[in-house]
């Protein structure tokens, strides 16, 4: 070993101790994990092994060759026995080595047609389109329980609030169907998303296409998608389909982050408006009497982790050229760890929704306190007195004060005391104080008043069966 050797090993540190060789292979190799992209990568080389044939490029014996061969590939690697090498780099060459030595020459006659550019679009497509549709199936899951809720709860009255602070009264069914329309949004996002992403890079070759008399156009059937892609540029160094799931994925966990914020602070002890099961709650290890909606928590945290994915992708992909580059190597892990996270964050959102215990009783308690009908109040008074409402405003807003000073709510204040504050108010006006009163009257379309919530119920429910 030189001196430059040894030099070099203690610039690079003891990782590394085997000097620019260990390092290369360590940065240049992907098996670590595209091997997840196994199943796609077979797939793709038996659809493209089978169009070969069918075009005359290939012998029949052979593709026959090379797709039982690659199934036995597939059986040693789903029954975890297959012996993943760093040195062959990524999993292509893995997997072509591997069937090289099941069934000898055919499997070099496999790449015919095709390079590893247009290879790893086509894998790495096809596996972000089966998490779109897992992330679809997940949402939809999710919609269908709260759409139960909503139904149990559309007479429960609670709190409506704006900037955390007793705004009106609202129905436990009107939130609940609140997020409803969120994820509904959301999966619309993925099922557009997956409609793009519908095309097949195979064929674009390493970048021009190829001299092969391929039929493309039996690769993309074959695959499920509804045509190849036009531009064989383009099929090599689109990555937009990636970027448009992580769009999807961030702005659906947003919507899962304000969820489980909701529940963390409906739990706490300080509002009582629910309580998680066991199954999403842990105990403290200093203070028994304690319930952590852990679950919660780390649903609302795994935004970061989503958001991450989507900035490092953006960042990887906005000053690359033309057609392929190694730094689209780094378009993986971030995608693999954002639908991991994503679909775990949709499943223990689902599972706490499914199994919530409410407290009505505390909800109709809190929705009734903090002067929540004032609006009401002042609406009346629009109503049956005629007043503008910047007027009627001025009213209730003395009243409030007023009742704030003695320490009761509106519904408690005297008739004289109402109409200390205008002389229009009568007794008919504690029809409208009342919270039960409140939401029955918020009959506008996508109000809160149950029966406008059942509406939404049965229409979500026949959307959803």
């Amino acid at each position: 070993m030189t001196d430059d050797t040894n030099s070099s090993n203690a610039m690079w540190g003891g990782r590394f101790a085997a000097g620019p060789d260990a390092i290369m292979e360590a940065i240049n190799a992907s098996i670590s994990f595209d091997k997840r992209l196994y199943a796609q990568d077979i797939r793709g080389s038996r659809a493209h092994a089978a169009m070969l044939a069918a075009t005359g490029i290939l012998t029949n014996s052979d593709a026959e060759a090379i797709g039982e061969g690659l199934l036995t590939v597939l059986s040693e690697i789903e029954a975890g026995d297959f012996p993943f090498s760093t040195a062959l780099e990524d999993i292509h060459m893995n997997v072509e080595a591997r069937l090289k030595a099941l069934i000898g020459e055919p499997a070099g006659r496999l790449h015919t047609a095709r390079s590893r550019n247009d290879q790893v679009a086509t894998d790495f497509r096809l596996w972000v389109r089966d998490q779109a549709d897992a992330a679809i199936t997940s949402l939809t899951a999710l919609m269908k329980v709260l759409v139960a809720q909503a139904e149990k709860g559309a007479d429960w009255v609670m709190p409506g609030f704006t900037h955390l602070q007793t705004a009106q009264p609202v129905t436990w069914g009107h939130h609940m169907m609140a997020y409803v329309e969120m994820f509904a949004r959301d999966r619309s996002r993925f099922e557009d998303a997956r409609k793009r992403m519908n095309e097949c890079p195979l064929g674009s070759a390493a970048l021009a296409g190829t001299g092969f008399p391929i039929d493309r156009h039996m690769t993309a059937q074959a695959l499920g998608f509804d045509r190849p892609m036009a531009n064989s540029l383009d099929g090599v160094s689109d990555r937009d389909f990636a970027l448009e799931f992580l769009s999807a994925a961030a702005i659906c966990s947003v919507h899962l982050s304000r969820l489980a914020e909701e529940l963390v602070i409906w739990s706490s002890a300080q509002f009582r408006f629910v309580a998680m099961s066991d199954k999403w709650s842990t105990g403290s290890s200093i203070m028994p009497q304690k319930r952590n909606p852990d679950a919660a928590e780390l649903i609302r945290a795994k935004i970061g982790r989503v958001l991450g994915a989507a900035v490092a992708l953006f960042t990887v992909m906005k000053g690359l050229p033309l057609a392929y580059s190694k730094d689209m190597q780094e378009d993986k892990e971030q995608v693999f760890d954002a639908a991991d996270t994503l679909m775990l964050a949709l499943a223990a959102m689902t599972g706490m929704m499914s199994d919530l215990t409410v407290n009505t009783a505390k909800l109709e308690a809190a929705a009734s306190s903090g002067f929540s009908t004032a609006t009401d109040l002042a609406d009346w008074l629009v109503r049956e007195a005629g007043l503008p409402f910047r007027d009627a405003h001025h009213v209730t807003g003395s009243l409030v004060a007023l009742a704030e000073k003695k320490g009761c709510d509106l519904p408690d204040l005297s008739l004289e005391e109402l109409k200390s504050a205008h002389p229009a108010l009568t007794e008919a006006v504690y029809s409208v104080l009342g919270v039960h009163n409140s939401v029955a009257s918020r009959q506008s379309y996508g109000g809160t008043a149950p029966d406008q919530v059942r509406a939404q119920v049965a229409r979500w429910q026949g959307l959803l069966a």
